[in-house]
């Protein structure tokens, strides 16, 4: 590994997810299997990642925690797809499904779940799939619906719920991650900053650590290339067609200028994983592996290292 040139940021801890593999789906032809990336995630110089789309990793405890143990990985946490403002059936539903793998979560004793919320386009297509705004209803049956899913995690499996604004859905912009956060209830919902997602949105990363820096639980490392998402909102392309032109891009080649970020979120004072993500669905077999080794040598030039979560 190179030796970072920049001070230590030691309240960060660096690690990736299968994202970065072109992994978005439990299972499908275009990705590549589980056990290449957890070879190449170690290849590459990683020491923590998070588990992906609940199914495409091994979700047996003792089957899981043997494959990363032989790599020298650990797991983070786990994402978790929801539909809260749906109501009360959609509530159910996210009940179960993240309960399912809060277990699992424990059982390996990481303790983050990052929970994303619907979007309103389809990741394979584009095709618009319901409004993009939120009803004054529906935002209300957001907030409480991740209050309680919240208040389940933590009581019933001691996982926390870490709430991650996406593009093409309800909570995106920044105007709508603090909309967001002002309907919720900070024993139950932090957020996951995605500095991609928010940069795509047209929001400033820096400001929202500013506004909100008790509400910052994780951070979902990801860059966008300016020139694509200047023909994203010219075209009016959905996020699946975007990721398709290469929106998003080595941090060194896009946005946001991570240094200054990446000093705001150390100052905050508090242990925080910081998980690449490098969206490129659908990616050739061979492309993740030197991007993520670029990827993890820039961030430890600026301080961040891929130590042990």
């Amino acid at each position: 590994m190179s030796e970072p040139t920049a001070p230590a940021l030691d309240n960060l801890q660096l690690g990736t997810a299968p994202d970065s593999w072109g992994v978005w789906f439990p299972d499908d032809p275009q990705q590549v299997p589980w056990h290449r990336f957890l070879d190449e995630a170690a290849a590459a110089g990683y020491t923590a990642v998070e588990l992906g789309p609940f199914g495409y990793l091994p979700n047996h405890p003792e089957q899981l925690r043997d494959e990363l143990g032989r790599r020298g990985l650990t797991l983070t946490g786990a994402t978790a797809g929801t539909h809260l403002h749906h109501g009360a059936d959609a509530l159910a539903e996210a009940l179960a499904e993240c309960g399912q793998i809060a277990r699992l979560l424990a059982a390996m004793d990481a303790r983050y779940l990052i929970t994303l919320p619907a979007m309103y386009t389809d990741l394979y297509t584009g095709e618009l799939l319901e409004p993009a705004e939120l009803t004054a209803e529906q935002w209300t049956a957001l907030g409480d619906g991740h209050f309680q899913l919240g208040r389940v995690l933590q009581e019933e499996y001691g996982v926390r719920q870490m709430f991650h604004p996406h593009a093409d859905a309800h909570v995106d912009t920044e105007d709508r991650i603090t909309g967001f956060l002002e309907r919720t209830d900070p024993a139950t919902v932090s957020l996951c900053l995605d500095t991609g997602h928010v940069a795509y949105a047209g929001g400033d990363n820096r400001a929202i650590v500013a506004e909100h820096p008790d509400r910052i639980g994780y951070v979902h490392l990801k860059s966008v290339d300016p020139d694509v998402l200047r023909r994203v909102r010219a075209e009016g392309m959905s996020f699946a067609d975007a990721v398709k032109n290469g929106a998003m891009v080595e941090p060194a080649h896009g946005e946001p200028d991570m240094p200054p970020l990446l000093a705001d979120l150390n100052a905050l004072g508090v242990p925080l994983m910081a998980i690449v993500e490098h969206d490129m669905y659908p990616a050739p077999a061979d492309a993740p592996l030197p991007i993520a080794t670029r990827t993890r040598r820039y961030y430890s030039d600026c301080g961040l290292r891929a130590i042990r979560a």
